[in-house]
């Protein structure tokens, strides 16, 4: 490979941050199986969901700000060899609620080293390069990738348990990590470029990110976003699987991890033309206005569930695209705006404040399941409220990006 060359190293990590995600969907995946077999509430569910963006909040503020310190590659291989374990130890260990929390916990710290941490050694090398030529498309490409890891481990992982069990999804989840670290260790340099800019502050203070308010409006921004996309992604299979039981046309012979995984890959088309839009037409506006769209297509698909099986699936592939149209370019603009020497900590904040969404939003909208249909969520209306609630956050990231944000970022 030619190391002048950008195009391997950024596909090379891609597709790197692909294999590590193989077990990331395994649990939503399964999951009316595995509220089956354990007997779980939709709140429990919700939890053993969401317990994995606990994990990475637990972590990513220390691992992701130490890039700025550090080179990220030892960090990054480490906690590719913790998610390989934490896949294997749920395949092997897991029989319930707490021991399955534990596992998606330790999993969530394996991302929190690898997600964000890859995508600054990956920046660190296009500059060292490139200079300050603009990044965004690289970022756009890497970041919709995300959609394209998550489609891989919805598919993977319900074939693999129809053929044998979910014990086998987890551990063929295994191999994932170690595809990474074997490709991205191909496609870098022996060594990685020194930091030209270094913090002048210690490890953890981020008073200079907090205060710059046009990273912090794509910080908050990125929390409401990702509090709806987390809560369908991690809910889609359950909700495909009840409209298909209760709608007029059942299933029509559609699986439903499969429709999750196609509805995932539209996320890597919708999240790099989202950006493309936004260069062309200003980041706020392009946000602003594909949030209040997805939000509008959420509450529509809420209350789907008793139309025919095809119409369902067409508005969750609608609101699969809609939901990750403006991730890039949140990303690439808080990257855009994060202080200089503090790029590595801006990272870290925007995950952690961000993945706060993450971690409540499949929590919430398992709660609202509960709360308004006390059937364990057997109800279209119950479908329903979960979806408009999820909408209404979504609402917040423009609110945020108005009263923080540079008026022409």
């Amino acid at each position: 490979m030619s190391r002048s060359s950008t195009i391997p190293l950024i596909v090379a990590f891609s597709l790197a941050n692909n294999a590590a995600q193989l077990g990331l969907a395994t649990f939503p995946a399964l999951m009316p199986a595995f509220i089956a077999e354990w007997q779980l509430s939709n709140t429990e569910a919700g939890w053993i969901n969401g317990i994995f963006f606990a994990g990475y909040l637990s972590s990513v503020l220390v691992l992701v700000s130490l890039t700025d310190r550090m080179s990220a590659r030892k960090i990054y291989f480490l906690c590719m060899i913790l998610i390989a374990l934490t896949s294997a130890g749920f395949a092997i260990l897991a029989e319930g609620f707490w021991s399955a929390m534990t596992f998606r916990f330790m999993a969530g710290v394996g991302m929190a080293g690898t997600y964000m941490p890859g995508l600054k050694l990956l920046s660190d090398h296009l500059k060292a390069r490139h200079g300050d030529k603009d990044q965004s498309r690289a970022v756009a490409f890497y970041v919709s990738n995300f959609g394209v890891g998550m489609a891989i481990s919805f598919f993977v992982s319900g074939l693999i348990a129809t053929t044998w069990d979910w014990h086998w999804a987890y551990a063929t989840a295994t191999i994932g990590p170690i595809l990474s670290m074997a490709m991205t260790a191909w496609a870098l340099p022996d060594e990685d470029p020194a930091p030209t800019e270094k913090p002048d502050t210690h490890l953890l203070d981020f008073r200079p990110v907090l205060r710059c308010r046009a990273a912090m409006g794509y910080v908050l921004a990125y929390t409401a976003h990702n509090f709806e996309l987390f809560a369908f992604r991690s809910w889609i299979v359950a909700y495909l699987t009840f409209a298909a039981a209760t709608g007029p046309t059942g299933n029509m012979g559609w699986s439903a991890t499969a429709i999750a995984a196609i509805i995932n890959l539209l996320g890597l088309p919708a999240s790099i033309m989202g950006n493309e839009v936004a260069r062309r037409f200003g980041r706020h506006r392009t946000i602003t206005i594909v949030m209040l769209s997805s939000a509008v297509v959420a509450c529509v698909l809420g209350f789907s569930a008793h139309w025919p099986f095809w119409a369902v699936v067409g508005l969750s592939l609608v609101y699969g695209a809609a939901i990750v149209g403006d991730s890039a370019a949140i990303t690439a603009g808080v990257l855009a705006a994060a202080p200089k020497g503090y790029s590595g900590a801006t990272m870290a904040m925007h995950s952690s404040i961000g993945f706060l969404g993450a971690f409540a939003g499949p929590l919430a909208f398992g709660v609202m399941l509960d709360l308004t249909g006390p059937t364990s969520g057997a109800t279209g209306a119950s479908w329903g409220w979960a979806f408009v609630m999820a909408g209404a956050v979504a609402c917040l990231g423009p609110v945020a990006l108005k009263l923080l944000g540079e008026k022409k970022a």
